[in-house]
Parts: C-alpha cells; sequence; structure tokens
C-alpha cells in the first residue's frame, strides 16, 4: 500500500512509497531534484547518482512534466522545503509518460486555460481553490445539519420559472414545456411545510447573457428554507451561518490560503455584526457619490461594490422595491411598495453572496401577485396548496457556492470557483 503525501509527517525516517505526478524537475548534474504531487499535497524528491543504478537516474532525467510515477525511499524533515520534508529517493517506477503537456510552467492566456480546463485544475492555485470550495459545501451542510435542518433534493427539471421567465433554459419534455430549474426554492417551501426545517444543495441555471465576473449561466446554490422563521431571524441565521463557514475554511485551508497568497485579516471582518443598511439609505448614499441610480431601479456591479466599500466587512441591504422582486416574496405590512428580502454583500467588491426573503403566505396576496407577474397559474397550482392547508409564516435564502468561494479565495471572476465553468461563450470542455 502506499503512502499520501499528506501523511508523510507520520513516516518520518521509514521508508514509504508515493505515487503521483511530475509537477516539476531540475537537475544540478549529480542530483535530480523532482517536485510530485499526488492530489494530497507536494513534495520534493532528492535523487543523488552516486546512490542510485545509471539506469534509474537516467531515467529520471528523461521524464516529462505530469508524467505519472511509484517512487520509493526515506521522508526526512527539511526546514528549506514549503512542506517540511523531502523523500531521499531510493527508486523509482514509471507508469506512463507524458506527451509534451500543453500548459508549462510559465503564464498562460485565459481562454487558453479555459479551454485546457481539465488540465489547468492540477495547478497548486487550482487545487488550492477546489480544496477550499470542498470546505465551504461541508461546513455549510454541516452546520446546517446541527441546526436540524434536512436535505431535501429539488428537481432540475421544472414546469415553470421561479425568478423571471427571461432567463429560463427550456427543453421538451415528452411534447410539454419544461426548463432547467432556475432554484429549489418553491419545492423547499412545500418540504418546510412538512419538516420543518430544510434545504437543498445542487445546480441552478440562468440564461442570462451577461460576461461580467459575477455571473455564470450554471452555478450551485445552497438554498435553506424555514417554517415559522420570520424576517429579522432570517437574516440572523444567514450571519451565523457565514460565520461559521469563514472561520471553519480559515482553520482547515491555512496552506491552501496561502497558496493563493489571501490576506486573512481581510476574511476576520466577519467575526463583527454584519452591518445593515435600507435600500432607500442606499439609493441615497449612491446618489451623494454621483450614481445616477434611481429609486425602484436594482443595483449593478459598481452598485453593489460602492455599498460594500462603505462597509468594513458583509452588509445586508434590506427591504427592496416589491415591483423588482420576485413574486413570491412578503411585502412590508407597513409599507408595501417594499418587501421583506435581503441581500447579503461580500465587501472587496466581490458582491451578493446571499439573497433571502420572507414569503408570502397569504393565498390571495400571492394569487395576486403570481397574475401581476403574467404567470401561469395552472403550472403554480400546487405551490399555492401550500397556502391553503396550514400556511405559516416562513422564510428562507439561497446562497451561491461560487460566489461565496470567489470572495474567501480572493480570486478575480467566477470561472476559478467552479470546476468546469459554463459561460456564455463557453461549454468546452
Amino acid at each position: 500500500m502506499h503512502t499520501l503525501i499528506k501523511d508523510v509527517s507520520r513516516h518520518e525516517g521509514q521508508v514509504v512509497t508515493l505515487k503521483g505526478w511530475l509537477y516539476n524537475q531540475r537537475s544540478s548534474g549529480k542530483i535530480q531534484f523532482l517536485i510530485v504531487r499526488d492530489g494530497t499535497g507536494f513534495i520534493q524528491g532528492v535523487l543523488v547518482k552516486a546512490e542510485t543504478d545509471p539506469e534509474t537516474f537516467e531515467l529520471v532525467s528523461q521524464l516529462s512534466q505530469e508524467s505519472s510515477i511509484e517512487v520509493t525511499g526515506v521522508i526526512k524533515p527539511d526546514e528549506r522545503s514549503p512542506w517540511g520534508y523531502e523523500l531521499a529517493i531510493q527508486s523509482l517506477k514509471l507508469i506512463n509518460q507524458a506527451q509534451e503537456y500543453p500548459i508549462s510552467l510559465k503564464e498562460h492566456g485565459v481562454d487558453f486555460l479555459l479551454d485546457h480546463r481539465h488540465l489547468w485544475m492540477r495547478t497548486p492555485r487550482q487545487m488550492a481553490i477546489m480544496r477550499i470550495r470542498n470546505t465551504v459545501i461541508k461546513a455549510i451542510r454541516d452546520w446546517l445539519d446541527e441546526k436540524g435542518f434536512c436535505l431535501i433534493d429539488a428537481p432540475i427539471l421544472t414546469p415553470a420559472a421561479c425568478e423571471g421567465t427571461t432567463t429560463l433554459f427550456e427543453t421538451d419534455y415528452f411534447g410539454e414545456k419544461a426548463y432547467l430549474s432556475q432554484s429549489g426554492q418553491l419545492y423547499m417551501e412545500a418540504a418546510a411545510m412538512a419538516l420543518g426545517r430544510v434545504y437543498c444543495f445542487g445546480p441552478t441555471f440562468r440564461a442570462e447573457k451577461s460576461k461580467t465576473r459575477r455571473h455564470l449561466i450554471e452555478f450551485w446554490m445552497m438554498e435553506p428554507e424555514m417554517a415559522f422563521v420570520e424576517f429579522e431571524e432570517n437574516l440572523q441565521i444567514q450571519e451565523e451561518m457565514v460565520r461559521y463557514v469563514i472561520s471553519r475554511t480559515m482553520e482547515q485551508n491555512a496552506r491552501e490560503l496561502k497558496t493563493l497568497e489571501r490576506d486573512i485579516s481581510k476574511l476576520a471582518c466577519v467575526l463583527r455584526p454584519f452591518a445593515r443598511m435600507s435600500y432607500d439609505d442606499a439609493i441615497s448614499f449612491l446618489q451623494d457619490k454621483g450614481h445616477e441610480i434611481q429609486w425602484g431601479e436594482d443595483f449593478g456591479s459598481p452598485d453593489e461594490t460602492a455599498l460594500a466599500s462603505h462597509h468594513d466587512g458583509p452588509v445586508f441591504i434590506t427591504r427592496y422595491p416589491t415591483a423588482i422582486k420576485a413574486f413570491y416574496m412578503k411585502p412590508d405590512p407597513d409599507r408595501p411598495e417594499v418587501v421583506l428580502a435581503a441581500d447579503l454583500l461580500a465587501p472587496e467588491g466581490y458582491g451578493e453572496i446571499i439573497g433571502g426573503s420572507q414569503r408570502i403566505d397569504d393565498l390571495a396576496l400571492l394569487e395576486a401577485r403570481i397574475r401581476e407577474h403574467g404567470l401561469p397559474e395552472e403550472a403554480f397550482r400546487w405551490y399555492l396548496d401550500l397556502r391553503r392547508y396550514g400556511s405559516v409564516p416562513h422564510s428562507g435564502f439561497g446562497i451561491g457556492i461560487e460566489r461565496l468561494v470567489t470572495w474567501i479565495c480572493g480570486i478575480d471572476h467566477l470561472r476559478e470557483a467552479i470546476p468546469f465553468p459554463r459561460l456564455i461563450n463557453r461549454l468546452y470542455p
């Protein structure tokens, strides 16, 4: 059985066998230095010509980048190494000699790297992002599970829109129209009426013709929904969950954050209470700063960046105009022109990472809102049933995994926060 690189600290002074890929190598003539990776980490292997047979030394000198190999040797501590250990190689076996590798250890253009995304993922930076993504997903799920939420799987094919009819992907469903899911929220509302607190996790699709660094065509969302939870409690739950996720990522992914050269002091801001700002105040603030936005309009990326920059940490923007929000959001009883909704903006210009609201629980009001939005009432008959049979106040939110990972990692574009990005101009690989 071979040893994983992440576990070599347990085998100091012992002979181990590692299996992995050659990331890089250099030679001083009589000594070969090999950087080996196995998916769990990197380690430098040292092969001394005088201490090995000529055939092995010659084989190593002919290895190409990303060749798969099996190496056996002694694990030794090395304070100079960024990994803390090195491998004194005794023998090496070639598993597969890689052809000339297209992604060399130099700068490449973004389009080239995206064309080779299946190989780009092997680089230390991309591996670090994927490991942080894994931690973020697991942390959210662990937090929700510990708080008594039940995972419910939402369908990908749906009969109607959830977030607006202009961004739907339509497909034929045995002669009927069906759409790729924009959100699992409506189904989570049904599940919450059965199980109290639930969440779904899966891909969502938006046919948005947008080329900004904040948009993907396919992205992943975690969507909790809660019976008997109203607006203020909903915000408290979001804040607690984000704080937990950031703290756990900083604890478990210190090495990856260092690889990304992330300033973790920018993440520690979540330890303070999140700021709040009403939509009204946000509009006044933006207008004072010279933005041309008017009350009743939605924020663009420059607006969100300006609002976030005004606060030292995440900020909730609350009570948006009813007219620009989804049909299911509950109007403020004291001011029906705004809804009990909030977006959580990340600092440093990363934009919205959570959108949530209290949902309409009154049957007549929900029927009226569906008609106002021009939605097919027949497709929402089952959804209206939730208000006919034991309706209660309830709330929920959706957290975009890629946007959260992008902020945590301090990277420039969502395309690096997902294994295989789907963009308006990209379906390959």
